[in-house]
């Protein structure tokens, strides 16, 4: 393959847990690539499934865990195992369009200035598995072109990250497992340093989450593990810029509080139906998307479902407020263990 020799070798990061339902799409974009100078690492935690024979089918390094330790592990062993200037990172559920690298490539580029170049997903899910998969996917697109821009979060489901920043900094605390945060913690760690930029200039189609169970667990357990970090953060307001804007939790928090008022009296029915109001218009932009993105008919479902995603991050903050009382080393757990040279076992081979 001729490769540019001004291009620089960018290593393509995949964490993969079970994921055999999307790994290859996921592996076939990467390799459909225009930008050509790639290295793929695909680093296995300790899957069930057949996802390692998948991989073998690719030209591809395979890093494989010995037992399953979540995503900040399996990313550092991923920037550990790479050889590239930049880090490229792709989730297992995710398919990049084909110029998705090059445009960071060229972003990174032009502006040295950056340490996160990160794309948005695309309105259409990857594998469409049903109406509240594509309510997830509409949300996920939304909240995410809302936040473009300079953003302080980390998404590091689809985007590149400089080499040169995990030197200074360290990679992902190793602390954190599945369902904390790490990706807003190490954001939030970059953005006290540099500038990250969120752009729909770099696409990717996502296979998001198709049963609504799953999905509000989900929510409320990682809702619960990032009180720590919202309170250690609450000057910088750290909540304007995530998926779920703060004034629509406590909106739903009030129209939850105010139902029991409607059965004292019908006239203070009107405080849960201001309160539902509120919700509505306190990000007003949603359903106005949703009307001109996909159609009338999936404004209530979409809604719906948002609205019981704050629910269950109501539910979440309880939580982890009566965690963060009780439990000490709760409070401490987004507290980076190691120093930077050492968080990810050293930077890999240069």
């Amino acid at each position: 393959m001729d490769v540019p020799e001004d291009d620089p070798l960018v290593s393509v990061v995949v964490p993969n847990y079970n994921g055999t339902k999307t790994l290859p799409r996921c592996l076939e974009s990467i390799f459909a690539q225009t930008y050509r100078n790639l290295e793929v690492v695909v680093v296995d935690d300790a899957s069930t499934d057949d996802s390692t024979a998948i991989v073998r089918r690719y030209d591809c390094l395979l890093v494989e865990l010995p037992r399953n330790s979540g995503p900040s592990v399996a990313r550092n062993r991923g920037i550990q195992a790479s050889r590239g200037e930049v880090i490229f990172f792709v989730d297992v559920d995710v398919e990049l369009d084909p110029d998705a690298i090059a445009t960071a490539m060229r972003i990174l580029r032009d502006n040295p200035q950056y340490a996160v170049v990160a794309g948005i997903y695309r309105t259409r899910p990857m594998i469409d598995d049903g109406l509240i998969e594509r309510c997830q996917v509409l949300h996920a697109h939304y909240w995410r072109k809302r936040n473009e821009g300079l953003v302080r979060s980390g998404y590091f489901s689809l985007g590149a990250l400089r080499r040169s920043v995990v030197d200074e900094l360290g990679g992902f605390n190793e602390q954190l497992g599945t369902d904390y945060g790490e990706d807003t913690e190490y954001g939030f760690r970059i953005a006290a340093r540099y500038p990250m930029l969120l752009t729909s200039e770099i696409l990717g189609s996502h296979d998001d989450d198709d049963r609504l169970w799953p999905i509000l667990r989900k929510r409320l357990r990682r809702t619960a593990a990032l009180v720590p970090l919202w309170i250690a953060l609450r000057k910088e307001e750290p909540g304007e810029q995530a998926a779920y804007r703060p004034s629509q939790v406590v909106a739903t928090a009030l129209t939850v509080a105010g139902l029991p008022l409607a059965l004292l009296t019908p006239i203070l029915a009107v405080v849960p139906a201001v309160a539902l109001l509120w919700f509505v218009l306190a990000d007003f932009g949603l359903p106005r998307f949703v009307r001109r993105e996909a159609g009338l008919r999936y404004l209530a479902p979409v809604l719906a479902l948002h609205y019981l995603c704050c629910l269950a991050m109501v539910v979440g903050i309880g939580i982890g407020l009566v965690r963060w009382i009780v439990d000490p080393p709760f409070r401490t757990q987004y507290r980076m263990p190691l120093s930077p040279t050492t968080s990810v076992g050293g930077a890999g081979p240069r």
